[in-house]
């Protein structure tokens, strides 16, 4: 069955950094774009980005842009999230999702279970 597993989140300090990891199996990985979704307390789920099948195309939320970034590895089934001089305000559970990449931010086909990502102020 289709399973994607993020892992790699926890506490870190505001300006630190953290990489996310989503191993996903179960379907055609590299035929696939990924994307990254947050969702904090209280509030709604946010996209954070995209990478397309090849890792040719990135997209990324304004919100995360110039300290967040999404790679992946087709050989190891993979997807990344490199989050950079992070903030409290990105404190929230992270998500990676797959689907196709015109539909990924509101139609993902599959969603992993989450990792929680703390920044203190």
């Amino acid at each position: 069955q289709v399973q994607l597993v993020e892992s790699g989140g926890g506490l870190v300090q505001p300006g630190g950094s953290l990489r996310l990891s989503c191993a996903a199996s179960g379907f055609t990985f590299s035929s696939y774009t990924m994307g990254w979704f947050r969702q904090a307390p209280g509030k709604e789920r946010e996209f954070v980005g995209s990478i397309n099948w090849s890792g040719s195309n990135t997209y990324g939320a304004d919100s995360v842009k110039g300290r967040f970034t999404i790679s992946r590895d087709n050989a190891k089934n993979t997807v990344y999230l490199q989050m950079n001089s992070l903030k409290p305000e990105d404190t929230a559970v992270y998500y990676c999702a797959a689907g196709k990449w015109m539909t990924i931010a509101t139609m993902p086909n599959y969603w992993g279970q989450g990792t929680q990502v703390t920044v203190p102020s």
